[in-house]
C-alpha cells in the first residue's frame, strides 16, 4: 500500500524483546498441514487498544509485560505449536508444522504520543504499524516464529497489544480462542477463569488430503465444478490476461472503514425488503454482502459484461461428516463463490443477489471441502490483485475487541493490511451491538463512488 510518510508522526521505541517459550516443554513433533493451512503461511496482524483508565494508573509498562509473558508462557503449553516454525517436509516439499519449542517473540515498547491523539482507532493509520513487532523474513519459514506480540505503553496511561500469527498456524476463531486463552491465562486486574475454553485440537485429522484423512473423491466424480471458488478465480484471471490494458489489478490499495449501525442496516432491509421482511429469510450478513457487491462494482464502473465475482469465507467445523472436533486449532474455512457480469449485479435486485449468495452457502458440504482441498495439493502461487474480485471475511462472531488483556474490552480491534488487501472484513461494532464496522481495500480512484452507493441506501 502506497502510503506518504509523516515525519511529525511521533515514535515508538522498543525497550524490550524476549523469546517466549512454553512453560512445560512439550516433546517435539510434527504437525502435518492440510492445504487449507498452507494457501498463507505469512503473519497477520491486529492491534488492540486499551484506553487510559483508573485501574491502570498502579500499573507499570513492567508488570503488564510481566504477567502477559508469564500467561504466554502458560498458553504455549497447551497451544505448543504457536512456539513451533514451520518446515518444509523433503518428501513433497510441502509446508508442515514442525512443533520445536523455538518460541514465540514479545516486546515491550513505548511512545510518547497519547492514544485521543490517533482520532478514529477503527481508520487504518501508517502509525499503527510500529505497534507491532515484525520479523526480518528473508523467505525461510523456517526461522520465523509464528507468534509475535508487542505491548507498548502510550503518553495518555493507555496500551496496545499489537499481535502477529501465522494464517497457517490457525484461522480467525481458532486465533480467537488462542487469544482469549493468554488474556484469561496472564491475570492481569483480575483472577485466572479456569477451563473455560474448549481444549485445543492441533492435529489436522480428517481435512488431510495425504490418505491418512479426507477421502478422494471418484475419478469420474464431477470434482472439477464442485470447486466453484477456484473454477471462478481461474475465469478472472484469464479475463484480466485478456484485458486491453493487460495489467492485473493495482496494488494502491487505501483502507477504509465504513461504519454501519444497527439502525442502518434495519432500514435498507426495509427498502431492499419492504413487506416481504416477514416471508423472506435473510441474514445481516447476506444483505450486506449483497450490497457491498453491489456497490464496489458501481464504483469500479466495470464494462456490462464483464465477468464479476464474491467469495467469502465459509466455517466448515460443522460441515464435515463427522462434525471437526470442539477446539480444532487449524484452518477450518473454505471459499464460497457467486459470478455474475458487472450489468447483472448492478441492475440486479439485492433479493436476488441474496438468493445467490445463500446458494452457495448451502452448496459447501464435506464434499466440496475434499474438491477444495485437493485443487490446493498441486503446486501454489501468489493470486494476482484482481479487480473484479470482491473477498469477504465475516468477523462478526470473533468480537475481538472483546478480549481483556487489561481490565475490560478494548476500545478498538483494529487488523492492518493483509496479503490480500482488497479484502472486506465484517466487524462487531464495540459501542453497538446490532452495528457492523466494514473494513475494506479500495483503490484511491474508486472511494468517493463507492462510498456514495455503499452509505446513501442506507441514510
Amino acid at each position: 500500500m502506497a502510503t506518504k510518510h509523516d515525519e511529525n508522526a511521533p515514535t515508538v521505541r522498543v525497550t524490550k524483546t524476549v523469546s517466549v517459550l512454553p512453560k512445560s516443554l512439550p516433546p517435539q513433533q510434527i504437525i502435518h498441514l492440510s492445504n487449507l493451512d498452507r494457501q498463507c503461511p505469512l503473519l497477520m496482524y491486529m492491534v488492540l487498544f486499551y484506553k487510559s483508565a483508573a485501574a491502570f494508573q498502579n500499573l507499570s509498562l513492567g508488570s503488564i509485560f510481566s504477567c502477559l509473558k508469564s500467561g504466554l508462557e502458560e498458553t504455549l503449553s497447551i497451544w505448543y505449536p504457536a512456539a513451533g516454525r514451520l518446515s518444509l517436509d523433503p518428501s513433497d516439499g510441502k509446508l508442515n508444522l514442525c512443533c520445536s519449542n523455538g518460541g514465540a517473540i514479545l516486546v515491550e515498547a513505548v511512545t510518547s504520543a497519547k492514544i485521543i491523539e490517533l482520532g478514529d482507532l477503527s481508520e487504518y493509520k501508517e502509525f499503527f504499524e510500529h505497534l507491532v513487532y515484525k520479523p526480518d523474513f528473508h523467505g525461510n519459514f523456517s526461522e520465523m516464529p509464528l507468534v509475535v506480540a508487542q505491548v507498548t505503553g502510550f503518553g495518555c496511561g493507555g496500551y496496545s497489544i499489537g499481535i502477529g500469527a501465522s494464517h497457517s498456524l490457525f484461522d480467525g476463531p481458532a486465533a480467537y480462542d488462542f487469544l482469549h486463552a493468554w488474556a484469561s491465562n496472564s491475570a492481569i486486574l483480575k483472577q485466572k477463569r479456569g477451563n473455560e475454553i474448549y481444549k485445543p485440537v492441533h492435529e489436522r485429522g480428517t481435512l488431510l488430503v495425504d490418505g491418512r484423512g479426507l477421502t478422494k473423491l471418484p475419478e469420474s466424480g464431477n470434482s472439477v465444478t464442485r470447486v466453484v471458488a477456484i473454477d471462478h478465480l481461474y475465469q478472472l484471471i484469464k479475463q484480466a490476461m485478456a484485458a486491453p490494458t493487460g495489467k492485473l489489478g493495482n496494488s494502491n490499495i487505501v483502507l477504509k472503514t465504513f461504519h454501519l449501525s444497527g439502525a442502518m442496516i434495519e432500514s435498507l432491509k426495509s427498502k431492499v425488503l419492504g413487506e416481504r421482511r416477514s416471508s423472506f429469510s435473510c441474514s445481516s450478513f447476506d444483505l450486506i454482502a449483497a450490497h457491498l457487491w453491489k456497490a464496489r462494482t458501481k464504483g469500479l464502473g466495470v464494462r456490462k459484461g464483464t465477468m464479476v465475482c464474491l467469495q467469502f469465507a465459509v466455517d466448515i467445523r460443522n460441515k464435515m461428516v463427522p462434525p471437526l472436533p470442539k477446539g480444532f486449532s487449524g484452518n477450518a474455512y473454505v471459499l464460497a463463490s457467486v459470478a455474475l457480469t458487472a450489468e447483472e449485479v448492478e441492475a440486479g435486485s439485492h433479493e436476488a443477489i441474496v438468493e445467490k449468495i445463500k446458494e452457495a452457502k448451502s452448496s459447501i458440504n464435506k464434499d466440496y471441502v475434499i474438491a477444495y482441498s485437493q485443487a490446493l495439493d498441486g503446486s501454489q502461487g501468489n493470486l494476482p490483485p484482481l479487480n473484479e474480485l470482491t473477498l469477504v471475511s465475516d468477523w462478526t462472531r470473533m468480537p475481538f475487541h472483546k478480549i481483556d488483556f487489561l481490565h475490560g474490552e478494548a476500545a478498538c480491534a483494529s487488523p492492518l493490511l493483509s496479503p490480500v488487501p482488497q479484502v472486506a472484513y465484517f466487524m462487531q461494532n464495540p459501542t453497538d451491538l446490532r452495528g457492523v464496522d466494514v473494513r475494506i481495500g479500495l483503490l484511491p480512484q474508486t472511494i468517493e463512488a463507492f462510498a456514495q452507493y455503499f452509505l446513501h441506501a442506507m441514510q
